[in-house]
């Protein structure tokens, strides 16, 4: 964006910098964005927390277990043939691969994987939305990119 002179209005709000406009622009996006999908991801990724005391896990598991995990290790108390690949968190920000049979496990594990995806989909579409749609409001040299 250029430091030239430029005012826009938005709605209600007159006298805007570029700048300005692009933050109201990027906040309406946000509020048209979010809905119930962004309340399933939070949760998803909140029940998938392994913040449950666990007793009896072997040396070098990720301590604690999650309320996703828990569910449908109890819902679904089968294993299959073949391990299957799971995301577990180690430690601070850290992740780890696990491998398991457990049908249950693997969905307990996967719950807060596809929360974490569908809102960063959320975020990317959010910056996407914003961007056009403040291009479409300004003049060319305040353009972004």
């Amino acid at each position: 964006m250029s430091d030239n002179h430029n005012i826009y209005r938005y709605g209600l709000h007159t006298n805007l910098r570029p700048v300005d406009l692009f933050v109201f622009v990027a906040l309406d996006e946000t509020r048209k964005q979010l809905g119930l999908d962004d309340l399933a991801s939070a949760a998803a990724i909140l029940l998938g927390n392994n913040d449950v005391p666990v007793a009896g896990k072997l040396g070098g598991a990720v301590t604690g277990t999650s309320v996703a995990s828990l569910a449908a290790r109890q819902l679904l108390p089968f294993n299959v043939a073949i391990r299957l690949p799971t995301i577990t968190r180690a430690g601070i920000g850290g992740l780890r691969i696990a491998m398991t049979r457990s049908l249950g496990a693997f969905v307990g594990r996967a719950i807060p994987v596809i929360g974490v995806v569908v809102l960063a989909r959320d975020v990317f579409l959010i910056m996407r939305h914003s961007v056009m749609m403040f291009n479409r409001l300004v003049k060319p040299e305040d353009r972004i990119f």
